[in-house]
């Protein structure tokens, strides 16, 4: 399953790179995220993460995410090394025009086992897990431009 979504925030792209890089922080703006721990040292790349992740706002599943690119201010990826498994990216670029600020584009590519039967619960939970990224970016939005 593949989600993409983008916006611009009146902030600079620094000021939105400070947010997305706090992981502890992320359980303040992502709904479906219960909390996040940083495991060991490394906080950009290469950076561990435990994700405590909600299923329809219950505390279900804790997975693994690791940071696969780390390029300040403008591209953040990382990898989904658990039972749900794939690859997102945060993308930064300044914005230029009457209202200055930062484009913001957040896509996820998804999958989740067995085969088949995984691919039929994405396509079905899709429409949750899309609203839940409008969401997050909406939550995003308002700490980046306090």
């Amino acid at each position: 399953m593949r989600i993409e979504a983008a916006c611009q925030f009146a902030a600079t792209p620094e000021r939105v790179w400070a947010v997305l890089a706090d992981w502890e922080r992320q359980a303040a703006w992502m709904p479906d995220v219960a909390w996040i721990r940083v495991l060991g040292p490394e906080r950009e790349l290469g950076a561990r993460l435990s994700c405590r992740t909600k299923v329809l706002g219950v505390p279900l599943v804790t997975d693994l995410v690791v940071v696969t690119g780390w390029d300040p201010p403008s591209r953040l990826a990382i990898e989904h090394r658990g039972f749900v498994r794939g690859r997102g990216e945060w993308r930064l670029s300044p914005a230029g025009g009457e209202r200055p600020g930062t484009r913001f584009t957040w896509v996820e590519e998804l999958t989740m086992p067995p085969g088949a039967l995984g691919e039929l619960a994405m396509r079905a939970y899709g429409p949750v897990q899309r609203a839940m990224l409008r969401r997050s970016i909406r939550n995003l939005r308002r700490l980046v431009e306090a």
